[in-house]
């Protein structure tokens, strides 16, 4: 007998998620510095963590024998204060990904299905395999969500639709109006779940409305984290919107104590930064530009993008990804994303936006 035997198909057949390499990693590699690289894989906050972030962490640290609060207090107080929530409507999880998977953990079951937009993050698709559910990718529009197409794949057994704002690894947007037409189409029976994961570097125009839309639409569920522009990936912390009774199903399935009290702390003080987002935000833009100039210049063609990172497309992408990685750059192939002509660069500070040009030019 074989241990796989005891494991059900849908578990076997999952590919594992694979994340940006490590620098540390590339290091061993390549017998390279660790200093001298430099890492735009993983959609980081290349200013670190907010100031007042790193503060609390210092005067926390001596707590941490301690168990953190399981219902986030001050975290939820200090959400519901700065988005004009119900602390009843949010849970907290260890990163927006723990978001997503109690959202399927709630919802789905074997043979339900869930609908999600190719080239949309890698995320949904595991989630609802866990689940023994069934993944419905639809074709994609100019690499961006094509709500018609995936309104038209409701069938009777759609119980959760993935929809992800700016999307990953795209950087595509969905306007306002049209996202909220199409949740009005829904039929309330169908959790729409909607990843907001960088909302907070688009401009005021573009930016999100969503939480006002959680009164209309209670199958709603808005997920967010702390890992982009808040700088604080390697905590681990985000958290969900929807109304109270999917909440209150969802910290059922929640494991207790799921976000650390480090990360608790950090979260708060990082909500409270304003000039540090606003700081990050600012980089971002001109970071974006300065990317954005380079590969027209070496005539790249590259998706506009809405996030804090850039697709574009180059002739043997894996091949100039592993150049890349001998020259000290860590960018991330999406052949997985259905994109094998694709890599995507983190927007990283300026100097570092530099040495990845430099390098992609010398290489092709």
């Amino acid at each position: 007998m074989s241990i796989q035997s005891l494991i059900p198909k849908y578990i076997c057949d999952i590919a594992p998620y694979q994340g940006g390499k490590p620098i540390a990693e590339l290091a061993r590699e390549y017998q390279l510095e660790e200093s001298s690289i430099v890492k735009l894989a993983s959609n980081e906050n290349p200013l670190g963590m907010s100031p007042k972030a790193r503060e609390v962490i210092l005067k926390s640290i001596d707590e941490i024998y301690r168990y953190p609060d399981g219902n986030a207090f001050q975290l939820k107080k200090a959400v519901s204060l700065k988005f004009n929530l119900h602390p009843d409507s949010l849970i907290f999880g260890n990163g927006s990904n723990d978001i997503l998977e109690l959202s399927a953990r709630t919802f789905l079951k074997v043979g339900d299905e869930a609908i999600f937009s190719q080239h949309a993050f890698a995320v949904y698709s595991l989630v609802t395999q866990s689940m023994g559910a069934i993944g419905v990718k639809v074709p994609a529009k100019d690499f961006a969500h094509d709500l018609t197409k995936m309104f038209a794949a409701i069938t009777s057994k759609t119980k959760m639709i993935f929809i992800a704002n700016p999307n990953n690894p795209t950087g595509t947007l969905i306007a306002k109006d049209e996202l909220k037409a199409f949740l009005m189409k829904i039929p309330p029976h169908i959790i729409v779940v909607l990843d907001e994961a960088y909302d907070e570097y688009l401009d005021a125009e573009d930016k999100s409305v969503s939480f006002s839309w959680l009164s209309q639409f209670p199958n709603l569920i808005i997920s967010r984290t702390f890992s982009k522009a808040y700088g604080l990936a390697g905590l681990r912390v985000g958290f969900g919107a929807s109304n109270p009774e999917i909440i209150q199903f969802m910290n059922r399935v929640r494991q207790p104590f799921n976000v650390n009290s480090l990360a608790q702390d950090a979260a708060v003080a990082a909500l409270m930064d304003d000039a540090f987002v606003s700081e990050s935000k600012i980089l971002n833009n001109n970071g974006k530009k300065q990317l954005e100039s380079a590969l027209q210049r070496l005539k790249l063609s590259f998706i506009p993008t809405f996030g804090n990172f850039i697709s574009f497309k180059v002739d043997k992408a894996f091949q100039v990804y592993e150049a890349l990685l001998k020259a000290g750059i860590i960018v991330r192939p999406v052949a997985n994303y259905e994109m094998p002509d694709y890599l995507r660069v983190s927007i990283g500070l300026k100097e570092e936006n530099e040495r990845f040009i430099q390098a992609l030019e010398a290489i092709i």
